[in-house]
């Protein structure tokens, strides 16, 4: 007979359970690359749908065509804001020592921009990002451009260069990412509100003659020391965290919004009308909302295409 487990409820990998700063994830750490381009992009969550592919692994099917779920996130073209200048501090971490701005910047993000700022070029620098916002008015999404950062890799200089040449230019899904590659997604999760134990950190529900309640933990802990520790599962507010899945694999970059469009559009989404991308599984998230795509920071597997012989048009409700 197998062991009976019964790990404690609530992993501590998930804390401190905090509210996100805003709607849309902020990455605070990029991977290292040696090619000069952007090492992420954006796009919004659409809905899922299914694909059937041929089954290239080494699972009990291969060869044969399997369905697999998959995530649709439109990605409208980002422009870039400024190029932000960066110099490490060995006390104070990374600190901004200038920025460069887009003369040409959209109505809807000018609001975005504090007034009276001016170029300011510094001649040494440790690294640098591109800070862009996205264009949701491309897609008919009623949204106010977000804005965030972006890495660039490659040297220094190199890494300058190629930012300058993206000012006033319509950055696209197909200059960062390639069909097949994994990717890590960032992202906000859907807020629950107040939710109790069990909900929030699956304790098991006790039997029905247990005293004072069902759905509830069986004790706050000990007499001694007088002190409800931290661990201990208890109700609150849960969602609208800050989370991040690695290795998400981009199976399709399409540009022919009829391919997946359901009947109708996708529920409280509607029609897909530029670039998608088909991620395999679920990301978090809830409709409309941003998910920040970036090169993978824990690659553990080469990219594989995949062959996809058929794409269901009808979204998953």
């Amino acid at each position: 007979m197998a062991k009976k487990s019964h790990p404690r409820r609530g992993s501590l990998q998930f804390w401190p359970r905090v509210k996100a700063k805003r709607i849309y994830a902020g990455i605070a750490n990029w991977p290292k690359s040696n090619n000069v381009k952007l090492l992420g992009f954006a796009g919004y969550k659409a809905g899922m749908t299914h694909v059937f592919i041929k089954d290239n692994s080494n699972a009990t099917t291969k060869g044969e065509i399997i369905s697999v779920p998959v995530t649709v996130l439109e990605c409208p073209p980002l422009k870039v804001l400024s190029i932000r200048f960066y110099k490490e501090d060995t006390n104070k971490g990374k600190q901004v020592i200038g920025e460069i701005f887009n003369k040409k910047l959209d109505k809807e993000v000018k609001r975005k921009l504090l007034p009276g700022k001016k170029d300011n070029e510094p001649a040494d620098f440790d690294m640098i990002r591109v800070v862009v916002y996205t264009q949701p008015k491309h897609i008919g999404l009623k949204k106010t451009p977000e804005v965030f950062e972006i890495a660039i890799g490659g040297s220094k200089q190199d890494s300058l260069n190629y930012a300058k040449g993206l000012i006033d230019k319509d950055i696209k899904l197909n200059e960062v990412f390639t069909e097949g590659q994994y990717i890590d997604a960032h992202f906000v999760t859907k807020g629950k509100g107040f939710q109790g134990t069990v909900k929030r950190y699956g304790v098991p529900i006790r039997q029905h003659k247990s005293e004072k309640t069902k759905r509830g933990i069986g004790t706050l802990g000990p007499w001694h020391p007088k002190h409800v520790l931290f661990t201990v599962p208890q109700s609150g507010k849960m969602g609208n965290h800050q989370r991040m899945d690695y290795n998400k694999w981009l199976m399709k970059i399409g540009n022919k919004p009829e391919e997946i469009n359901p009947a109708g559009g996708f529920l409280h989404y509607g029609k897909v009308e530029k670039d998608y991308i088909l991620v395999k599984g679920s990301v978090g998230g809830g409709r409309s909302r941003l998910i920040i795509m970036t090169e993978p920071m824990r690659p553990t597997r080469k990219p594989m295409p995949a062959e996809i012989s058929y794409i269901s048009q009808a979204s998953k409700q």
